[in-house]
């Protein structure tokens, strides 16, 4: 694999299911609709009854597996008695859809049975763009029956979660347009097609570049849709192509249009790419959206009132900073893309996503993983300030052995790491002090989830470890799978969700199954 095709793994490491505010309309109390634990973003579930062991080869613990393409970048979401989860089309579902596509799949949550797909074609004008075999590299955000997520061209889409077996809903009704590439006849939309209800392209919309391939996990609070944006370098790396275009913005989930954005300078900072999706949480009783900065700082904003306030009317409201924190200070600050390279002297980037709980921000910081320098940090920031509190507001700082894109998972006062020198580290969350670290031989860019008093995580070299959670370190099983586990695993109604770059397993304590489809 060539150094620019691995870029596409980071933003899933970044790049479960206790609600820190109150769940959206039609979500079952153990579903999980949305990439970690809605609002918060932390990587921690309630699920138990887990199983701690699998075996592929003879089916123990295993309720069902399905392949996907050859590639899977993307975390599953479950919700409404289906799973989706993103991949490419080298398997292809349906033979109409040939050629290099990017995919969501649908299925069954019960057996795994194939229902639908979003079959996207990939943006042609420069492969930085949209990379090949990347396919559907974000994970979706479900409420009750529409989907929200972005497509690998950039585009925030609401699919109606029946498909297309429900017939064709609209608004949008262009889906044999859409999915079909500019320079073919347009393929009709059959049952086992994705249903668009409303499409939204970022790149006209907001003027943004995305870069290698779109990656946003959308949070979703009341009316509106926070939507990063996935702005980044030009295709030589040598600066941002559009550095004033936004990092962050903002959509109506009924109507799809956007109606905020923010105005920080984010994106003449960015060092790489804007992959980093926002969290959400309350403050002295003020509610702020958080977003890790492809610039390396990190960013509060006033979270929007509810829709009828003012907003709707055409005009694109601006998000108020509330606060931001310059994770490495010490970093170069000037002609940055000069460092690209530089594995000992860089600025530093944020691709995880920030967890948010009791009034601190979690979030993994460092130089990028291709371009930058090694060092990275797990860092606490107190979320209660005003201002820029780079002076004020570090909690601790506790360095990873090299690299890290993993979203943190916190839980009874230990918070949960991975990094992408193959250590899972266990550290205090009250100190910043270790507790203990696990060797897992292998890369990590996938994020940790905690679940059942087990810490589940896979390997670029696909050994999947399950370890105690707590403060001793021990090992209760290391499964070897047929593909790099780039994917973070999901718990939901009983069933662990375990995604490889080929296939997806859900395991259940107990079931045994052949598995293949």
């Amino acid at each position: 694999m060539t150094m620019l095709a691995r870029q596409l793994v980071c933003l899933l490491g970044a790049l479960a299911l206790v609600p820190v505010l109150t769940p959206g309309a039609g979500v079952r109390a153990a579903d999980q609709p949305q990439w970690g634990q809605r609002f918060s973003r932390n990587m921690v579930s309630g699920e138990t009854g887990l199983p701690d062991r699998f075996d592929p080869e003879t089916g123990e613990n295993i309720k069902w597996s399905v392949a996907l393409g050859s590639q899977c970048w993307a975390t599953p979401v479950v919700a409404g008695g289906r799973v989706l989860i993103g991949t490419n089309n080298s398997q292809p579902r349906d033979p109409k859809h040939q050629g290099d596509r990017g995919v969501l799949m649908c299925f069954r949550e019960n057996d795994g049975g194939f229902e639908w797909q979003l079959v996207v074609p990939k943006l042609s004008e420069d492969v930085f763009f949209d990379w090949p075999q990347a396919g559907m590299c974000s994970p979706p955000t479900v409420e009750g029956e529409r989907v929200y997520m972005v497509t690998n061209r950039d585009e925030v889409v609401c699919l109606d979660l029946q498909g297309m077996a429900n017939g064709n809903d609209g608004p949008y009704r262009d889906e044999g347009r859409h999915m079909t590439p500019s320079d073919q006849s347009p393929l009709e939309a059959g049952r086992t097609d994705a249903d668009i209800l409303w499409l939204l392209d970022l790149r006209a919309a907001a003027g943004v570049r995305p870069h290698d391939s779109a990656h946003s996990s959308i949070l979703l609070d009341g009316a509106y849709l926070y939507v990063n944006t996935s702005n980044g370098l030009t295709s030589r790396h040598d600066g941002v192509d559009k550095p004033d275009a936004p990092a962050l913005v903002v959509v109506d989930k009924a109507r799809g249009a956007l109606v905020a954005r923010e105005r920080e300078g984010i994106s003449q900072r960015i060092f790489h790419c804007q992959w980093s999706s926002p969290a959400l949480g309350a403050v002295n009783g003020q509610r702020l959206v958080f977003l890790g900065g492809g610039d390396g700082w990190c960013y509060a904003f006033a979270a929007l009132p509810e829709a009828g306030a003012g907003l709707g009317n055409g005009e694109i409201a601006v998000l108020r900073c509330v606060w931001k924190f310059d994770c490495d200070p010490a970093a170069p600050k000037e002609n940055i893309h000069r460092y690209i390279r530089n594995r000992r002297e860089s600025p530093s980037n944020i691709k995880s996503m920030p967890v948010f709980l009791d009034g601190r921000l979690y979030v993994t910081v460092g130089g990028d993983i291709w371009w930058g320098k090694t060092q990275a940090w797990l860092q606490c920031i107190d979320a209660a300030g005003a201002g820029d509190i780079t002076s004020s507001g570090l909690v601790w700082s506790h360095p990873v052995e090299r690299h890290c894109c993993s979203t943190p998972a916190v839980h009874d006062g230990l918070a949960y790491v991975a990094d992408c020198a193959g250590k899972v580290h266990c550290v205090e969350i009250q100190t910043g002090r270790p507790v203990w670290v696990h060797d897992a031989g292998s890369e990590i860019w996938a994020s940790t989830l905690v679940a059942d008093g087990k810490v589940y995580v896979g390997t670029r070299r696909g050994d999947f470890w399950v370890l105690a959670a707590g403060r001793e370190l021990r090992v209760l099983s290391s499964i070897r799978l047929d593909g790099a586990v780039i994917s973070t695993p999901v718990a939901a109604n009983g069933v662990l969700y375990v995604g490889t770059m080929p296939r997806l397993y859900a395991l259940q304590q107990g079931a045994r199954s052949a598995g293949a489809d």
